[in-house]
């Protein structure tokens, strides 16, 4: 038995040694250790491996977790049987709380309508799909190819030479901020030549429209670019003019609101005016929100979209809205009945209209114009769909021009002493002006419907405001504006438009 001493001899060691330097639990485990090689090494003695004791380790661990898992199933199985014993018994109360039906009217807006909505696009997408077959069968195709091109188009040319012309306004401008930043022209000599600046870059095009007889697209594109210069115009001498203001008042020592937080110096950079007069925005400040890049490929899918809605809109003035308007009467001077059934029978294809000339103006070209330029800002419209007064609507429906009247006329009247009423009479006077006139010039003649339109805007504004004061929480103010703004008020100025220009065409002929 000498051969069996040495590994007894070892594993004491061992034991001894690890209770020297480990703890009494270090001692066991390290005794266990050494005892179980001691073992192997005698059973390697006698010709059989450590192996076979390893798999009989294994197979015992496997065992085990064989063991643990079953119970854990076991106990799965008695929850799930005793949650389906007591589960609705009979004894259980099925009511416990107060709760509303998903309509109802305290309920219905804190739900999604997601389903429903794509309901109402698939209704939508079949009616109108059957409408349009029925309306090719019984009237074949009316699509007329001078609404895309007319050879009185190429007589234009001199609206579109006026259209590159309008450059050199800006220009001016800059040369006019750019003396005023070296000093070398007075506060009131730089007011006077930009005064002189925008009135001719808006009256400039005004003229050349009215002396060409041009067609009505033509010169309402150009009416339209126009506005927007003047408007860009307008606030680049405003916002440079109050840089200036604000430097003479600090070095005045006048102390500033500790939430007044001026975030660019005052630099005249021709590449900044530049830039402004190309972005989609009409209020200038030095520098604006960039994003970091260029998204092609969604570029590309915008512009799929724009094409697709310009076609869907074309078709539906062709096809719809000219022959409507063409076999109706003067609203003002016919049967009552028979007008209302013309601006009610308008009204679908013009909402249809106007919402796809938003989508392709406000949220397309918009858009696509801002990721071409990296032009961070991007709310150019709120969800004005949803508002509740006639007053949030032109609050969200353009944010561009909305921005710009609350910067440049709404507070600099406020700023004046004037009230806020006021204040709101003067913003929606200059709106009226500029509606009637990108209607009526391209129109040659003024006949003031779209400026009675607007200005009738400002009792609605008071009449849905009490309304929803009164009725809170309610859309009583939304159906109003749907009904005032969309199925009323602009077929009517079309019909009144309309037969306007055609007894004017009579008259000249």
């Amino acid at each position: 038995m000498a051969i069996s001493d040495v590994p007894e001899t070892a594993g004491t060691t061992a034991t001894v040694t690890a209770t020297a330097v480990g703890s009494e639990s270090d001692l066991d485990l390290s005794s266990l250790r050494r005892r179980h090689s001691a073992t192997s090494g005698f059973d390697s003695l006698n010709g059989n491996s450590n192996e076979e004791h390893d798999k009989d380790r294994s197979k015992k661990q496997h065992a085990d977790n064989a063991t643990i898992h079953n119970h854990t199933a076991d106990k799965d199985n008695q929850e799930r049987v005793t949650d389906v014993k007591f589960t609705y018994r009979p004894c259980v109360p099925v009511h416990r709380r107060i709760k509303e039906s998903p309509l109802s009217s305290d309920n219905i807006f804190r739900q999604s309508h997601a389903g429903l909505f794509n309901l109402c696009i698939v209704v939508l997408v079949a009616v109108n799909s059957r409408l349009i077959i029925e309306n090719l069968m019984k009237y074949g195709w009316l699509i007329k190819y001078g609404f895309w091109f007319s050879s009185k188009s190429l007589r234009d040319w001199p609206l579109f030479m006026c259209c590159l012309s309008l450059a050199i306004f800006p220009l001016a401008a800059f040369l006019v901020e750019k003396f005023a930043y070296q000093k070398c022209i007075s506060e009131p000599v730089v007011v006077l030549l930009h005064i002189i600046i925008t009135t001719t870059a808006f009256f400039y095009p005004v003229l050349v429209i009215l002396r060409c007889d041009s067609a009505f697209v033509s010169g309402a594109i150009l009416m339209l670019l126009t506005c927007i210069v003047w408007l860009k115009l307008v606030s680049y001498a405003h916002t440079n003019s109050d840089i200036r203001a604000l430097i003479v008042s600090n070095e005045k020592g006048e102390a500033f609101p500790n939430n007044f937080n001026m975030e660019y110096p005052y630099n005249v950079s021709f590449k900044s005016l530049t830039y402004f007069m190309a972005a989609p925005t009409l209020c200038y400040q030095p520098s604006y929100p960039r994003t970091p890049s260029v998204r092609k490929g969604w570029v590309f899918r915008q512009l799929i979209k724009l094409i697709i809605f310009t076609g869907v809109m074309g078709f539906i003035i062709e096809q719809y809205m000219n022959p409507i308007v063409q076999n109706s009467q003067h609203p003002l001077k016919g049967n009552i009945l028979y007008a209302s059934e013309r601006v009610l029978k308008l009204s679908v294809p013009n909402v249809y209209v106007w919402l796809c000339m938003f989508y392709c103006f406000f949220h397309l070209w918009l858009n696509i114009l801002a990721e071409l330029l990296r032009f961070g800002d991007r709310e150019f419209y709120k969800d004005w769909w949803n508002a509740k007064t006639v007053e949030e609507y032109w609050r969200m429906w353009n944010m561009p021009v909305h921005k710009w009247m609350v910067r440049h006329i709404y507070f600099p009247c406020i700023r004046n002493g004037l009230p806020k009423p006021a204040a709101t009479l003067i913003a929606f006077l200059v709106s009226a002006v500029f509606h009637e006139l990108c209607i009526a010039i391209p129109c040659h003649m003024f006949k003031l419907w779209a400026f009675i339109g607007i200005m009738f805007q400002v009792p609605l504004v008071l009449i849905t405001n009490y309304l929803q004061n009164k009725y809170r929480n309610s859309m009583v103010g939304n159906m109003i504006f749907w009904f005032i703004f969309c199925i009323f008020g602009q077929p009517m100025c079309v019909l009144l438009y309309y037969h306007d220009l055609m007894n004017r065409k009579g008259e000249l002929d």
